[in-house]
Order: C-alpha cells, then structure tokens, then sequence
C-alpha cells in the first residue's frame, strides 16, 4: 500500500523522522518496501500572483508580467507560458533558486531583464510534461514557500503487507498501529455533523445473508456532480496512487483509503426497483466500470436490481448505474461481505480492484456505517444535497472468541521477563478488550484484526509491540555430552570425501519427483502421491536417486559440461504393508570421459567397470558381489544387482538406451544406488603381523565354460581357506586359438607367504593342490 507520510501524520505524529518512522514500520512486521520525496530538492521558489501582462515587444510569444511574490516591490519576469493571466497565482522561482538542472538568474530576454521564472510543475519535478504554468488554488498565499504549500517536504511510504495485516490496508489503520507502537496520540476522524435532510430511503433485500452480514445504504438527492474536487483531496488520492475522476468517485477512494472500507456510489435514477444482495443467476451478465463484460457464476455475488445485476459485490461496480457528470441523485452503499465469498473473484476474471484486494482479506465490520457516514459528510461539503436516513440488513456477523494468553507462555516462547502489568499495557495500546485473572487473559480481538485467532497470534503483537530489537540473544546454556563415534560404522564425512576423492561432486535433489521418473526408471506404477505438491512435475516421492541425477545431468550437459561425475546421499520413499518407510541411499552417476582430458592417456569413455571400481572402493574392505540382474533403468546386458554377505544392497547398470534416447544423451551414462547402511559399515580395525619373508607368487591358469563367473571361482577358492595363501586375482582373460568355441582361459595370481619363515616347495605345492582341487570341481580344467 503506497500512502503520503504527511496525510499519516495528520493522524498519528510521532517524534521520528521519515527513516525511523520507516524502520520502526518494518521492525513491527510492516515492511516499508520504498520511501521516496513527492518533489527533489529545490528552494527560494514561492506562491507569486500576476499583477499585469504585456506583450514583449520583440517577440510574439512572450510576455511581460508585473509579479506579486510577497516583497516590497513587484518583480519583473518575463514568460512564455501560454495559460498565464493576470491575478492567477502560480509558482516563481527567485533569483538564486536552484530547481532540478536549472539554477535561475538575473537575466536579459531580448533586451528585457527578467527577475526570475516562473515555474511548471515539470520545471520542478512534479511531472513528466507540463503544458503550462502550475495554477495555485486563489486561498494561495503570495509570498510562501511553495514547498509548504504543496506540502513538498512530503514522502511516500509503500508497504509490503503481508496477507492477514488487512487492518493496515488504511491510513487510520497504520495510524493505529503507529499509535499503539510509539505511544503518539491518534487523532479521531472528524465526527459527522449533516443532518438528516431528505425523506426518501432505497428498499434493501439481503437474500445471501451469509455472504453479506451487513449492508448500508443511503440516498443523497440534489448532489452537484459537476463540482470540483478540493486541492488537498485530490492531492493525497494522487499521492497514493489513485487519479481523480469526479468528485462524488474522490470521495468514496478518499475514504477507502482513509478508513480501508470501499464504497459504491450508484446514480439512483437509473436503479429499478430496489436492491437485493443475491448470488448470480444462469445466464446473467455484467458490464463492469472497466468496460469489461463478464458472464456471471453461480458462486459470484452481485448487487441487483429490479432488471438484473448492477453491481459485482466486493469487485467492481456496473456501468450501466455509474454515476457521471449528469447524475443528481446517489444511492451511496457501504457494506460487510464475507472475504471467503470474494476470494479468487477478480483473479478469475482477470483484473483486480482495491476493493476485491481489502474484502478478500477482510473489513472492519464494525465501522460500515461510520465509514458511510464519512463518505456523506465529504460529499455534503463537496456536491451538497439533502442525505436521507440510513437503511440497513445486519444478519449474523462474524463472532470474535475470546483467546487464552499466559504470561509464562509468553515468557517461554520470546525468551523475555515480560510481567502482566507490562503485557496488559500492550494489550490496551493494541486496542484488544481483556480480562485478567491472575497471569492469565482472556483477550478479545477488535473487529479490524481477523489475524488473532489463536495465543501465538497475540504472542506475536506482545512482541512487534515490545519490539524485536529489544529482544537480545541469549546464548544457550545447556550440559551437553560428546557423542561416542562407534567404530563399526564409517562417518557420513568420510563416504562424501571417499566420492569426492574419486572426482564425483555431490548435488542435493528435491525429494519429489515426476511420476513418469518412477514409471519409467522404477517401474513403480504406483508410487506414493502427494495431496498437495508444490508443482505438477513434483507430484510424488522418489523411491530412487536415479531420477535426480538425470536431471543434475542433462542441466550440466546443457552448460556445455563434457565429463560429468555426480552422486547424492538422501532419503527413498515406499509403502510397505501400509506404512510409509524411508530408506537413506547413496547413489552415482558418470558421464562423459573416463578421466579428464591428459596427455598421458587416450581419451575413452566410461564404461561399467570403471564405476564398478569405486562402488568396490566404497565398500572397502567389505568385498560386495555382483549379480547380473536386470532393472528398468538399464541396459538388458550390462545392468547387475550388488549382493553383500548375500543379500542384496543395491543395483549398478548403464542407462538403458530408451531412456538415453528419452533424455537427450548423445552417450550412455553409467549409475549405481546402494543403501546407505551398507557402505557405512566398517570393520574394528586389527593389527595383523607383517612377515620378514618374502612372498611367493604362483599362477594358476585354467579352462572354464563362457557362462562360469569369475567370481564364483574366487569365493570358491577363498572358501578353501588353503594354507598361506594371502591373495588370490584375476589376471588375464583369454578367448581365441587354442581354447574350444564356448569356452574362455582364466589366469589366476596367487600369493603365498608365512609370517615365521620361508615356504618351501613342498608347502607352497600342497596349498596350490588344494586350490587346484577345487576349481576342478567347480568344471574347470588345468590349461596345459
């Protein structure tokens, strides 16, 4: 809400200057959003009056002007403006004046000496473009500043309010709260003095009581709507935002402002029949004030007469029953509608209005007549007319419950010795109706504040009163105790470097995901749905990583990043005999070249088994096995399951070539997912002898069917247990001349040692025999 300082003044005038009235707003939860001058600086310019004119004797378009600006003798000036006559009273900038770009001086305009300018409201900042001099209102007093008389010292404050602050969407209103903040003394509104002069009353009928508790109404006859809307009215609408239209318009956005209640006034001879307050009807339609017309719904509430709709309630007034330059008689409506009745009206139609935007949050039910009243004094003064009695429907308004508020919760929830004497005092400087017993309050909220529903809500106006910056941090103060780090489960710090070491870079997804990720990656065809998600494509929660890392992938592909190498460690979501259960997984994802480019190395890309390699690397110096499996995700041949202590933990794969190909990924990337609780595990470390003997290496080289795994032949081999041996690896695979079509070569390397001597033959043979023994019940065959 944008609004004139000077006009807040009027009605509450702390002992602050503009920028601690600015900061002491936003400290109280008002977000001051701007602050800025109505004019720049300028000074020695002054209300002056022309006394005489002439015609400037070498040129057509000037004139010579005899100035009254307040001194012993009149100035001579010589101007060009075309609006300039004598005994109009308008802007003069002395000599010595400074206006914006300009300083005036003595000069000579062909060959006559002038003694100063006179001014435009474009030649001192107050607007754009100026087709002439300012004219000053005739009660202008020659000789003053012209910056007290247009109150140019003035600034504009814009608020950014938040939703349910609607009690302050009103000069009175942030006057109020000024007020209640600094203890200034708020200044009543003038009490209407017009008496009830006419006889005649406009039938109302309320037929959606609900929707509007309360509406008045009154008709003011004779009123002269050509007349001319005061200078100080016009001035403070423009300083808020709003324009003049005609004077009966000025008034009710006049008190809009004023009092946050919106008027409407309707030319009473082109209304038929009475007014009644009902829900559209099908088919109905409405030519609204911004010349739009919109068929109505059932849900919208209109004001209506005789022949149908005049009025959009809470939104816009009609067209057809607009007041205008010829109109003599007014019915002028104040009314109460239900916020919840004119939410999402005008957003759904397109537009919006000051009024949809105060009833949306809700009005002060209580002030409808008095706003009415405002409203019929100003026109009074203005337009003149008789005003007729007030009519009126007030049906069931809404209740104000009483609200618990304890001195100790108070004290516990701010952190501040605040007693009840102190709190009672902020309650009264709220305006807020109480009774005490003891440190307990039963508080019953005003009728302008919709927002105190519950004790937090008062909780909160003890503290914006009390003030925030009163509000000092206290260091916690608490015993507290070392955790014991067990050694049987590795750091999440050490898993993130471990990665990181291995040139991955961690990235952190949203857990929610699109549904066509789990569909299709998952083959998850009912994955866990959100009620309420914050976007379309962020409609359920992930039972994968992988998803997330697609994404972080194409969004560095699509910034030009060839080798991409990403992993994240987060929570997984899935239902489970019912209940939902959240399992912590860490995941990867390569991309792009195998190592960054060198000259050392020829560039290729990465391949299973490098990513492989670190997720054997995290599980260090567990040993996991790999299961060739398939999953949604990856590809047919080259996807396996990850198996420790032969139970499944986790899935590694390249991506499948449909989804390559779905996500835009000229190669294929390569990702792995385990469970967290897996790779944190750590073995107690234990000190093991290191033998003064050297090693003894014998290779074992054998011939197994294509389908044996590797790996099968090495658990076999370790579950021997064959004496010394302290490695068994896998050191050439052989395919090609001298081994049969089906079958592959195996070369084994395996290391032998003692920590007491050297081995002899007879020893290392017997424990070879026995390695030898056990592949060949495994099918293989020694390779001669």
């Amino acid at each position: 809400m944008k609004f004139s300082e000077s006009w807040l003044r009027t009605l509450a005038n702390p002992s602050l200057n503009s920028e601690e009235l600015s900061h002491l707003l936003t400290m109280a939860g008002l977000e001051v959003e701007a602050m800025e001058p109505v004019a720049p600086a300028f000074d020695k310019v002054v209300v002056a009056q022309v006394l005489s004119k002439e015609k400037h004797p070498d040129a057509d378009r000037l004139n010579l002007l005899k100035v009254d600006v307040g001194q012993a003798e009149p100035l001579d000036i010589v101007c060009g403006a075309g609006n300039v006559s004598v005994g109009m009273k308008a802007p003069c900038a002395l000599v010595g004046a400074k206006l914006p770009g300009i300083e005036i001086k003595q000069a000579k305009v062909r060959g006559v000496a002038s003694f100063g300018m006179m001014c435009s409201d474009k030649e001192l900042g107050l607007a754009e473009e100026s087709s002439g001099l300012l004219e000053l209102s005739a009660d202008a007093v020659v000789g003053q500043s012209i910056r007290e008389h247009l109150d140019l010292d003035d600034h504009l404050l814009t608020l950014k309010l938040t939703p349910n602050r609607s009690d302050c969407l009103s000069l009175h209103g942030i006057a109020r709260e000024v007020s209640a903040l600094t203890g200034a003394v708020l200044s009543p509104l003038p009490q209407p003095a017009f008496a009830q002069t006419g006889d005649r009353r406009f039938e109302i009928k309320v037929s959606a009581a609900t929707a509007c508790p309360r509406y008045t109404g009154r008709v003011i006859a004779g009123v002269n709507a050509g007349a001319a809307t005061p200078a100080w009215m016009v001035r403070r609408l423009e300083r808020c935002g709003l324009r003049s239209i005609s004077a009966l318009v000025d008034v009710t956005n006049y008190v809009l402002l004023e009092l946050g209640q919106p008027l409407h006034a309707f030319d009473l001879n082109k209304l038929r029949g009475g007014i009644e307050v009902r829900f559209a009807r099908a088919g109905e339609k409405i030519k609204l004030l911004n010349e739009q017309t919109v068929e109505l719904q059932a849900d919208m509430l209109v004001i209506a007469d005789a022949q149908g709709p005049v009025a959009l309630a809470g939104v816009m007034g009609g067209a057809d029953s607009a007041v205008d330059d010829a109109t003599t008689d007014i019915f002028l409506e104040s009314a109460f509608f239900a916020p919840g009745v004119i939410v999402g009206k005008s957003r759904r139609l397109g537009f919006g209005s000051d009024s949809s935007y105060r009833f949306e949050r809700g009005v002060d039910f209580a002030a409808t007549q008095l706003a009415l009243d405002r409203a019929t004094q100003l026109i009074l003064d203005i337009c003149g007319g008789q005003a007729g009695a007030v009519s009126e429907v007030c049906n069931v308004l809404p209740e104000r419950n009483a609200v618990k508020l304890r001195v100790s919760r108070v004290q516990r929830v701010l952190g501040v010795a605040l007693d009840a004497e102190e709190i009672a005092q902020i309650l009264v400087r709220l305006g807020m109706v109480f009774q005490q017993q003891g440190d307990e309050f039963s508080v019953t909220p005003p009728s302008y504040r919709f927002d105190i529903a519950i004790e937090e809500d008062l909780i909160e106006e003890v503290a914006r009163v009390h003030g925030y910056e009163k509000i000092l941090p206290v260091p916690p103060q608490a015993t507290m105790n070392m955790l014991a780090q067990t050694e049987t489960q590795r750091p999440l710090a050490e898993l993130r470097q471990a990665l990181v070491l291995r040139d991955y870079q961690e990235t952190i997804n949203y857990a929610f995901v699109e549904a066509e990720w789990e569909r299709d990656l998952c083959g998850n065809s009912a994955p866990i749905a959100l009620k309420n998600p914050i976007a379309s494509q962020m409609s359920v929660m992930r039972s994968s990583l992988l998803g997330g890392l697609l994404a972080a992938l194409r969004a560095n592909l699509a910034r030009k990043q060839p080798r991409v190498r990403l992993f994240e460690i987060g929570g997984c979501f899935t239902l489970e005999a019912g209940s939902y259960v959240q399992h912590e997984r860490v995941a990867g994802l390569c991309y792009g070249p195998a190592s960054a480019e060198q000259w050392a190395m020829p560039a290729r890309n990465v391949d299973f088994y490098d990513v492989k390699a670190d997720v054997e690397a995290l599980f260090t110096p567990a040993r996991p096995n790999f299961l060739a499996a398939s999953h949604p995700a990856s590809h047919p041949g080259r996807s396996a399951q990850i198996m420790l202590n032969e139970k499944a933990v986790g899935w590694i794969g390249e991506l499948h070539p449909q989804w390559q190909q779905q996500y835009d990924l000229p190669q294929p990337a390569v990702w792995f997912e385990v469970d967290l609780a897996a790779v944190i595990q750590a073995a107690v470390s234990r000190a093991v002898e290191v033998s003064k003997f050297p090693p003894v290496r014998r290779d074992l080289a054998v011939v197994v069917d294509e389908g044996v795994e590797v790996q099968s032949l090495l658990d076999a081999m370790q579950a021997e247990n064959a004496g010394y041996v302290v490695e068994l690896a896998l050191f050439d695979l052989y395919r090609g001349k001298g081994v049969e079509s089906g079958k592959k070569s195996l070369a084994f390397r395996v290391l032998l040692q003692d920590t007491q001597k050297t081995l002899t033959d007879a020893e290392i043979d017997k424990s070879m025999t026995r390695l030898t023994a056990i592949l060949q019940k495994q099918g293989a065959q020694l390779r001669v």
